[in-house]
């Protein structure tokens, strides 16, 4: 599993190792010959996930990387990232190790990238109306609660299911990412989509079937409800700090200004006069009813037009094409920690097992 790695079709696989040593090595070995290069994240595995890799497995795409301690799925992935964008990677797809994920599919996720048709895809597991009926009802309305959030926070207002762990992304543009500001834990899928908006990149849901096995969940919804939303606030307000007042200045811009200043306007100005009416004992004047009612309305108006302009304006223009491979020495602003001097990487073909990009 040392021996030099080979580029042939540029495509490598991250898989996150903590606690799924039961299925981890029947992942790796369904992974196809597509395939060049197979990252195993051992983050600090009580069941020491990588030793029972390079133990069992002969397969010589295999690299093993080891965290000191733990750093959740997202620092897992990041260092997934980081190895594969440095030893030259193309295109880089993220699998879970408990076996919900097929390998089977990754020429799905692969496929629109190589087009370039996107530069990130993604696993939406609600394109099948009959299996969303099948999915427990508490399932059911904590993803579309989580999805209405992301697609608030994101930008990306065509896509469903934020939280699919089933990724692809292009190693230009996972080298503009600024990685160190991507959160580490659960929020990870959905943080990178924000990330991904900021720098207009294109993103593709993928259908998949939901696959559920006997694995427990790490993840704590009620812990991580509360934290979920405010990050999701964060970044909604930072997505449109940057996007409309930022880097560009249009219409909605303007739009949103008046919907806030009308809103805050009539509700202040109309809820004062409510309180001081009720004190005295007098009713509102029709003309200040009229007032605070005309400012909230004409605020909504406003608020609705700049959420079609914001709907519309999710990126379909892919990026990596533009970044060529002048994307992957940015990677160096956001590696972890200072690297020795390596070796160049080896070129990568153009052509792939899925036809020419």
């Amino acid at each position: 599993m040392d021996s030099k790695l080979t580029w042939t079709t540029g495509i490598a696989v991250v898989i996150p190792c903590f606690r799924v040593v039961r299925h981890v090595l029947e992942v790796i070995a369904a992974i196809g010959p597509e395939v060049d290069a197979i990252y195993c994240i051992d983050d600090a595995c009580p069941e020491r996930s990588g030793d029972v890799i390079e133990q069992r497995t002969s397969d010589p795409r295999v690299r093993v990387i080891r965290h000191p301690s733990n750093q959740g799925v997202g620092g897992a992935v990041k260092s997934g990232y980081r190895r594969a964008i440095a030893d030259g990677a193309q295109i880089i797809v993220k699998i879970d190790g408990d076996g919900q994920m097929d390998p089977a599919l990754l020429p799905r996720f692969v496929a629109p990238i190589l087009r370039g048709d996107a530069d990130y895809t993604k696993g939406n597991r609600f394109w099948d109306i009959s299996q969303i009926k099948a999915m427990p009802l508490a399932r059911r309305l904590g993803n579309l609660g989580l999805s209405f959030m992301a697609k608030a926070s994101a930008g990306y207002w065509n896509l469903f299911d934020p939280t699919n762990g089933y990724t692809a992304i292009h190693a230009a543009v996972a080298a503009r990412l600024p990685l160190a500001s991507i959160s580490n834990r659960y929020f990870f899928e959905t943080d990178i989509l924000f990330r991904l908006n900021t720098l207009r990149a294109t993103v593709l849901d993928v259908p998949m079937d939901a696959s559920y096995g006997d694995e427990v969940s790490n993840l704590n919804a009620a812990k991580v409800f509360v934290e979920f939303v405010a990050k999701h606030l964060r970044n909604s307000v930072k997505r449109i700090a940057y996007n409309y007042f930022l880097r560009d200045l249009s219409i909605a811009s303007l739009e949103l200004v008046a919907a806030i200043a009308l809103l805050g306007f009539g509700a202040v100005f109309g809820g004062w006069h409510w309180w001081h009416a009720n004190q005295v004992g007098l009713a509102t004047p029709v003309g200040t009813i009229m007032i605070a009612t005309v400012s909230v309305v004409s605020g909504l108006q406003f608020l609705l037009a700049f959420l079609g302009y914001d709907i519309a304006n999710v990126p379909r223009q892919p990026l990596h094409p533009l970044l060529g491979d002048s994307g992957i020495a940015h990677v160096e602003h956001h590696m972890a920690r200072p690297q020795a001097s390596a070796p160049t990487a080896p070129a990568i073909r153009t052509k792939s097992a899925f036809g020419n990009e």
